[in-house]
């Protein structure tokens, strides 16, 4: 019975295979855009012209036992250029059992304790944070707001610059996420050097283009449209569920790439895989529940979308009947656009291949080798660079008559093709870090040769970690969980250390 069914299933593989390739040959029509913004990644970003006016912003910071970092922030925040005036800290200190509320308060920001075991993740902290703005202050009093962790540090014009955007009548804007720690550890550097790839490949072609970016945690601003009803947001990754929500209701978020702030990345693996769990785990959940929303905004706009918050709608008909259609058109097409592309980044592409891989290339392929036997297969694949490149000088193949040696070899054939590909990938990100490395070498701290080179080494783990991890999350349950940040990097010294590399 069981060669049977290994038998049918092996016969009907040239249908899979042709399922496969549909699939795959989809996919590569759907990602080609992402070419096109690597290459306008090199070259181009949105730049803003100084502002004419300032406005009254809040900075918001979420805090859980940090009061080993909090009060570096809090003094790289009374340190801007900005008329600070027009300013207001806010912390709310989330469950803590340490000085994190004491320090706050010393330091002259407004704090808030909140004890709450049930509900843990940053969002509650910040709906939490946003009932009390509401009922001290009111939150349409401020016209924007400022998310911030609280390892964070910023330049000395961040807020000057991220009110360039504002001024101009952007609502969701974030920046440029540089990090203190970046050589402390492999681990700190591949985090880092993500940071500085979605600022080449997502953020500054996507600001150019007047789509929609991705909020990434921290490091942004916008507008008291948004938490008009409060803040709704407290899923494991509230940034996900935020930029989801945002472009499903039309909004554009931008990238302002003078806006620089710092960030503490983790340094050992163990917190790496926690983290990026809970990423993967967010970010499932994002596209479940936004995802319907931004695909039928596609087709037809904003109709049939569920509000949770709401924006004041654009109107485009003091423009005249012409101009007015005209950029109502074009309107319509940047919002269908930014669902698109928002939609292909929250869509779990490893899921998808690794489901085709092991039912059809894997599974199925060697039913296929068990009915058919394996004829001239070679053993260097032709799906990568590296695959092309070495068949030119080695081909050898491999002959084995049908049935259950040829099954065995045909499963282990299948997953060295896939190792193979993934040899191919880990060199080609590699050569990602080099390129890094080198366009954004004025905004990175010294770093030595030595290092550089075992970072671009190790960079490519950062990539594999992220496909395991949401592999897990699928059947893990995930919790939302602190990170320890114990950088003493003070802005002070991220300055010092500028002024130094210009002068050599």
């Amino acid at each position: 019975m069981l060669e049977h069914l290994i038998t049918t299933i092996g016969n009907a593989y040239p249908s899979y295979q042709a399922v496969y390739a549909m699939i795959g040959s989809v996919m590569t029509v759907l990602f080609f855009y992402k070419k096109i913004y690597k290459i306008m990644g090199i070259f181009f970003t949105r730049k803003f012209k100084p502002a004419k006016h300032n406005h009254k912003y809040a900075i918001l910071i979420p805090a859980r036992n940090e009061e080993a970092v909090i009060a570096n922030l809090l003094d790289s925040i009374h340190k801007q250029d900005y008329d600070m005036s027009l300013v207001t800290v806010f912390v709310v200190a989330d469950n803590c059992t340490d000085r994190t509320a004491e320090i706050a308060r010393k330091c002259g920001a407004i704090c808030y304790e909140r004890f709450d075991d049930e509900h843990r993740t940053k969002g509650y902290a910040l709906q939490f944070l946003f009932e009390r703005i509401e009922e001290d202050y009111g939150r349409m009093s401020f016209e924007g707001y400022f998310i911030f962790d609280a390892d964070n540090l910023l330049k000395e014009d961040y807020i000057s610059r991220m009110n360039d955007s504002f001024d101009a009548g952007c609502k969701l804007i974030t920046s440029y996420r540089n990090s203190k720690n970046f050589s402390e550890s492999w681990v700190a550097s591949t985090y880092a050097l993500h940071w500085l790839r979605s600022i080449r490949t997502n953020h500054r072609p996507r600001s150019v283009l007047r789509l929609a970016t991705n909020i990434q945690g921290t490091g942004f601003l916008f507008t008291n449209e948004i938490v008009r009803d409060g803040w709704k947001y407290t899923s494991l990754t509230e940034d996900r569920a935020l930029t989801a929500d945002a472009v499903a209701q039309g909004f554009e978020i931008t990238y302002n790439d003078k806006a620089v702030f710092y960030d503490e990345q983790p340094v050992s693996v163990k917190v790496a895989l926690r983290q990026r769990l809970r990423w993967s785990r967010g970010h499932l959940e994002a596209f479940v529940e936004t995802g319907p929303y931004l695909f039928l905004n596609i087709f037809f706009g904003k109709l049939l979308v569920k509000t949770k918050w709401k924006r004041e709608t654009v109107s485009f008909k003091d423009k005249g009947p012409v101009k007015g259609t005209l950029l109502a058109l074009l309107e319509s097409i940047r919002h269908r656009a930014a669902s698109f592309d928002t939609l292909v980044q929250l869509t779990p592409v490893s899921l998808i291949n690794i489901v085709r891989w092991l039912l059809i290339s894997f599974f199925i392929y060697g039913c296929a080798c068990y009915v058919n036997g394996i004829d001239d297969l070679s053993w260097i694949t032709t799906g990568s660079w590296l695959g092309k490149l070495l068949r030119n000088f080695i081909n050898p193949l491999l002959q084995v008559d049908s049935g259950w040696q040829a099954w065995g070899l045909g499963l282990l054939m299948a997953f060295w093709r896939r190792l193979f590909y993934r040899i191919a990938d880990y060199l080609e990100n590699c050569l990602t870090a080099v390129y890094l490395f080198i366009i954004e070498y004025k905004r990175m701290i010294r770093i030595p040769l030595r290092k550089k080179i075992l970072y671009c080494l190790t960079w490519p783990t950062f990539d594999i970690i992220g496909r395991w991890t949401i592999y897990l999350a699928v059947f893990k349950k995930v919790s939302w969980k602190t990170i320890p940040h114990q950088s003493q990097v003070t802005i002070d010294d991220i300055r010092q250390e500028t002024v130094q590399r210009k002068a050599v």
